[in-house]
C-alpha cells in the first residue's frame, strides 16, 4: 500500500536526489563560486536516473519484488555517484586551486542509500507478512 513506511523513506530519498541537489552545492571553489551538480552533465544524468527510479519504485507499490529490485538498482546508482564524488575530491583536494571546500551535496548519495536500505527493510517485512498469511491458508 502507498501509506506504508517504505513509501515515506522512498519519498525522502526522492527529496535527497531530486530536490536537494538544486539547493546544496557539491563543493565551493577557491574563487568563492559554488559548484552545483548541474555544471557536470554526467552528474545530472545520474541524479536524474536516481530520481526517476525512486519515483518508479514509489509508483510500483503493489509489486513488492519489483520495488525491491528498483531500490537495489537505485543503491548502485548512488554508489556510483558517491564514488565519482570521492574520486573528484581526492584528485583535487588539499591546496589545489580548483577545490577549496567540500559541500553538503557530496553526502546526499550516502543519505539516499541509508533511506533506500530502510525502505528495503520495510518491503522485506511486508513480503514476509504476506508469505506468513499465505502459509496459514
Amino acid at each position: 500500500m502507498i501509506q506504508r513506511i517504505q513509501t515515506i523513506y522512498l519519498f525522502l530519498a526522492f527529496l535527497m536526489v531530486g530536490v536537494l541537489p538544486f539547493i546544496f552545492p557539491l563543493w565551493t571553489l577557491n574563487n568563492g563560486k559554488e559548484y552545483f551538480f548541474i555544471q557536470n552533465q554526467f552528474y545530472v544524468i545520474l541524479f536524474g536516473l536516481s530520481a526517476a527510479v525512486t519515483i518508479y519504485s514509489i509508483i510500483s507499490f503493489k509489486k513488492r519484488q519489483t520495488q525491491f529490485v528498483a531500490n537495489r538498482l537505485n543503491m548502485i546508482l548512488n554508489l556510483i555517484l558517491l564514488g565519482l564524488f570521492v574520486y573528484h575530491s581526492l584528485n583535487l583536494s588539499g591546496e589545489t586551486p580548483a577545490v577549496s571546500e567540500k559541500g553538503i551535496g557530496m553526502f546526499l548519495p550516502v543519505l539516499t542509500i541509508v533511506l533506500l536500505v530502510l525502505a528495503n527493510k520495510g518491503i522485506k517485512k511486508d513480503e514476509d507478512l504476506v508469505k506468513s498469511v499465505d502459509r496459514l491458508r
